[in-house]
């Protein structure tokens, strides 16, 4: 049974394709500290490829310890063609179909292509893996108290968070974002995951849903309105001290390429927002530490402080990353390398979609590390 008087405390999962496998690796670790204890985590947020450890992590919270070790194996052992079909028939048959698209115009038949790579490997994986029965008998018995999955309403451009609960709670509207109570399923989970223009969208109800960090400006959001009392926030993006970035802008760049602006535009969707939301929710406690507690009551928007633990790599994931397009499928090598992607070029793009066992061991690798080195702050925010 769960112990009511605990603090309720709140993981927090960001995404990013094959990167993701950096926070299975700390969480290792920390259910390594708890092994004979019940899952330290009520509440359970997650987006995009993170939406995989959550699930995993909710649907296993009777057993932590092995549900830890099972993420840790599940990446360890991945390989392109168990997340995409690689293929050269599925690889070529998309391809030609993009050709037709585009240059007929739209004028034989309407376009049809919205996606590069056929996801139905995943689909299958995931359903084996992840145990959406004993999610929802988890949520009903109160060991997990709610878990969010984030998706992208290609519709209306809205951050839909699609949560289910074992507590009273209230949908939430706030810019851009808002929230929907259901009972979660490997569909919200595709969605979730899809990337944009990788992935195909995935249709929910009456409208097709993409990668949930494409508008998710406040990934710590839906944790809070669940409850949580402490956040543990585990992120993708290596935080460079001001120095490196001063001296990364005087380089030089003498030509660019469509892979370069594809890493780019990939690091903006699935790095920006929780370093963001981070700093807010700092700037917040800072100034609830001084107002006192009559003011805090009477706060319009009922502020309370929230304790924070946020784990990012050591390490530049994207750098990883180089050197992995060997290891792609070889019709896959020949179409990147027709936007400019060679074993030099396109590291931070490789990083998201490089779902082999030789990147995503050593993200798992550093993730433990780092975790490791972080054991005093992580034994003090689970047990003061």
């Amino acid at each position: 049974m769960p112990d009511e008087n605990r603090p309720v405390i709140g993981l927090v999962l960001t995404g990013g394709g094959a990167r993701a496998a950096y926070q299975a690796g700390v969480l290792r670790y920390i259910s390594e500290l708890y092994s004979s204890r019940q899952c330290p985590y009520s509440v359970f947020s997650g987006v995009s490829a993170g939406a995989i450890n959550v699930v995993g992590l909710a649907a296993g919270a009777r057993n932590h310890a092995q549900t830890a070790k099972k993420l840790w194996t599940l990446w360890k052992n991945l390989r392109h063609d168990m997340v995409y079909k690689s293929d050269a028939r599925s690889l070529l048959s998309i391809g030609v179909r993009f050709l037709m698209d585009l240059s007929m115009g739209g004028k034989v038949a309407p376009p049809t292509s919205n996606f590069l790579l056929d996801t139905t490997p995943l689909r299958a994986l995931l359903q084996k893996e992840l145990i959406f029965n004993s999610l929802r008998m988890n949520i009903g018995n109160g060991i997990v108290k709610g878990v969010t999955l984030s998706a992208t309403n290609y519709l209306t451009g809205t951050n839909i968070t699609f949560y289910d609960t074992s507590q009273d709670a209230q949908d939430w509207v706030r810019s851009q974002r808002i929230s929907k109570s259901t009972n979660l399923t490997i569909d919200h989970l595709m969605a979730s995951t899809a990337i944009p223009i990788f992935f195909p969208p995935v249709m929910l109800g009456s409208s097709y849903y993409g990668d949930g960090s494409v508008r998710l400006t406040s990934p710590i959001s839906p944790a809070i309105h669940l409850g949580s009392d402490r956040i543990l926030a585990i992120g993708i993006r290596h935080k460079l001290p001001a120095e490196s970035i001063l001296e990364m802008n005087r380089g030089r760049m003498d030509r660019i390429v469509m892979a370069d602006i594809a890493g780019l535009l990939l690091n903006s969707i699935f790095m920006d927002s929780l370093g963001s939301d981070i700093e807010r929710l700092e700037r917040i406690n800072r100034s609830i530490s001084r107002m006192d507690e009559q003011a805090r009551k009477t706060h319009p928007d009922k502020l309370r402080p929230l304790r924070l633990l946020s784990i990012s790599p050591s390490q530049d994931l994207g750098a990883m990353a180089a050197g992995q397009f060997d290891n792609f499928p070889k019709l896959l090598q020949h179409l990147l390398r027709g936007i400019g992607a060679t074993g030099e070029n396109g590291s931070e793009l490789f990083s998201y979609l490089a779902f082999d066992g030789s990147y995503t061991t050593r993200l798992l690798e550093l993730g433990y590390k780092d975790a490791q080195s972080r054991h005093d702050e992580i034994v003090s925010f689970f047990e003061d």
